[in-house]
């Protein structure tokens, strides 16, 4: 599919834009689907779906993360559409009853995206990677990593945080080579970290060594609210981090291995890269 187009929903985002990059340094030039592209789509709008859509071979799809998932009814308009191979993001626990919290049933937005594919009649994979090493610099905790304090509800759990660059790989093997289909790959990378051993990681990088302070779930979800997050969102983050604090995202995992024949990235090697980027700069 190397000469056909490949549409990237969430083509600006963490994955996203990684999967746009390796596809062009495989001469695949991909079209972003997102609300700011030349060819606008939005999640919240069907109605941009059948431009994005038009005359796309393959697609890499960044779910909108609410229930009921929207999901499904764009995988019914991409198989209308012609799209041939559908590689979806869900995530590490998206099946699995009580992995979000106590409350969460097994079939949240993620695991609705993943029957509709399933039920598609095209080609399709499925990536499953758990915490994101890049949520460290770049995303929901690195604020706290460059103000020298990190608050988290993650008690002693570990995590084998996956690097990005590798989901995004992962993606790029699915959309642009055989091999992959009814693939479910689960992707970690290749040793479990507290949040205590990722701060001393950055630390030997950088120079600055931010304090980890555990907090209670409670406490975690009303700083959150303090700071304005609506109550309900506060609730998912705080249960987003269950599988941290219970070290359930901990077991090394072999879907990089399986579809790339090589090991994932290690945290050492992202966090000298991200250094050398310049995250983590006061």
């Amino acid at each position: 599919m190397t000469n056909e187009t490949v549409l990237v929903i969430g083509g600006t985002g963490k994955t996203g834009r990684r999967v746009a990059a390796q596809l062009r340094e495989r001469g695949v030039e991909p079209r972003i689907a997102s609300r700011s592209a030349e060819i606008p789509f939005d999640w919240a709008d069907p109605g941009t779906w059948a431009a994005a859509l038009d005359g796309v071979a393959a697609a890499y799809i960044v779910p909108y993360d609410i229930s009921p998932s929207p999901t499904p009814a764009l995988v019914k308009q991409a198989v209308a559409s012609g799209v041939r191979r559908l590689v979806l993001l869900s995530a590490r626990g998206a099946n699995v009853p009580g992995y979000f919290g106590a409350s969460y049933d097994g079939e949240g937005p993620h695991a609705q995206g993943e029957a509709a594919v399933r039920a598609s009649g095209v080609e399709w994979t499925i990536l499953r990677p758990g915490w994101f090493a890049q949520n460290f610099s770049e995303g929901v905790f690195a604020d706290g990593v460059t103000g020298g304090e990190l608050m988290l509800p993650t008690g002693d759990g570990k995590a084998a945080f996956v690097d990005a660059e590798d989901i995004a790989a992962v993606a790029v093997a699915a959309l642009t080579e055989d091999g992959h289909a009814g693939q479910v790959y689960e992707l970690s990378g290749t040793r479990a970290l507290g949040i205590d051993d990722v701060l001393a990681e950055i630390a030997v990088a950088t120079g600055q060594r931010a304090r980890y302070v555990p907090v209670d779930e409670a406490d975690f979800r009303a700083g959150l609210v303090a700071q304005g997050v609506p109550d309900v969102e506060a609730a998912l983050w705080t249960d987003a981090l269950k599988p941290v604090r219970t070290s359930q995202e901990a077991p090394v995992v072999d879907g990089v291995r399986r579809a790339l024949g090589r090991e994932p990235r290690d945290f050492a090697e992202f966090v000298r890269d991200a250094a050398a980027g310049g995250a983590w700069q006061a």
